[in-house]
């Protein structure tokens, strides 16, 4: 199978790691990226490590002989463009922003949105023609607290997670710059973060009906640049041993979500698409760490695996890449 895909929006961090992942995928050929700002420009004029692997360039239009379409422009493009466009009904949409991860949003004209956790929804995602992808803390949290909610496991929960400054988009602010970011770090959006609506919507869909809290979340700026880490504190009676067996028993058939014993550190999931949980138990109190690459499990790494299942190929295809580990 060979798959055409269009990036509307493809000059920002997401944009650049799409680019990345489907030029090096073998079943899928990019037929254009678009950005208004830098058409006509090499793609390796914007993101320098193209060189050599590409000659295509910028365009300011799109066109929709292609089977799928990304998103990857500002949150609320998405949503215009699908409004404002007539889109044939064969191209597969996927969009890496917020616009249509909420349930209240995922019906756009005849167009559904379903919500792309493939540890979640994976049987839906392979039916879908249309994707909202999750957000980056988001996916950290959920995958982190999923087994918890479908065991009815999940009275209280409180979060802490820390992201490195590529979370922010590569448009300037007070907080991205690197005199700014570097030896600092900041909490922000305390109990208030855009990603809480999805986190409770999936771990409502997760626990079917049995009780489920409502994560209390901080957020926090990193002196990084990349990668996500989140720990959990739950209340829990239940032993370690068992614990650790429900996890593993709920991601047995997960490719890229992996279960371990030993103490988790950022630099084994940068610059690949796993999610890596480990737990431990104490006093009555369960606290689960997980860790993700924010621009690829928490972004287009997940875009990519959501491709492949629509299209009925390996999941893990053009996605088996290395931690950046020294």
């Amino acid at each position: 199978m060979n798959i055409r895909a269009g990036i509307i929006g493809g000059a920002g961090y997401t944009g650049g790691e799409l680019i990345r992942l489907l030029l090096h995928h073998p079943q899928v050929e990019l037929a254009f990226v678009q950005s208004s700002s830098n058409a006509g420009h090499p793609l390796y004029k914007v993101h320098a490590d193209l060189v050599g692997d590409t000659s295509l360039r910028f365009v300011a239009t799109h066109h929709f002989d292609i089977d799928v379409l990304f998103f990857c422009a500002g949150h609320g493009e998405a949503k215009k463009f699908v409004q404002t466009h007539d889109i044939p009904a064969q191209v597969r949409l996927i969009d890496i922003g917020n616009d249509f991860r909420l349930k209240a949003d995922a019906v756009q004209g005849s167009r559904q949105f379903v919500y792309g956790l493939p540890e979640l929804n994976k049987a839906a995602i392979g039916e879908a023609h249309n994707i909202a992808n999750p957000g980056c803390f988001a996916t950290a949290i959920q995958l982190g607290l999923l087994p918890l909610a479908h065991a009815g496991l999940l009275p209280q929960a409180y979060a802490t997670g820390i992201t490195g400054s590529t979370g922010a988009g590569q448009g300037l602010s007070a907080t991205s710059h690197f005199s700014w970011r570097t030896n600092n770090i900041q909490a922000y959006k305390t109990l208030t973060h855009q990603h809480l609506g999805e986190i409770g919507e999936s771990l409502r869909q997760a626990a079917a009906g049995r009780p489920v809290a409502h994560v209390q979340f901080v957020p926090w700026r990193g002196d990084f640049a990349r990668g996500i880490f989140v720990s959990t504190t739950i209340p829990c009676d239940a032993p370690l041993p068992d614990l650790q067996a429900l996890y593993e028993g709920y991601y047995a058939q997960a490719a890229f979500t992996h279960v371990t014993t030993e103490p988790l550190f950022l630099k084994q999931v940068v610059n690949t698409n796993k999610c890596l949980i480990q737990l431990e138990h104490t006093d009555g109190h369960l606290v689960v760490h997980s860790a993700i690459d924010n621009l690829l499990k928490g972004a287009s790494g997940q875009a990519v695996q959501n491709m492949n299942l629509m299209f009925g190929i390996r999941e893990e295809t053009g996605l088996q890449l290395k931690a950046s580990y020294f």
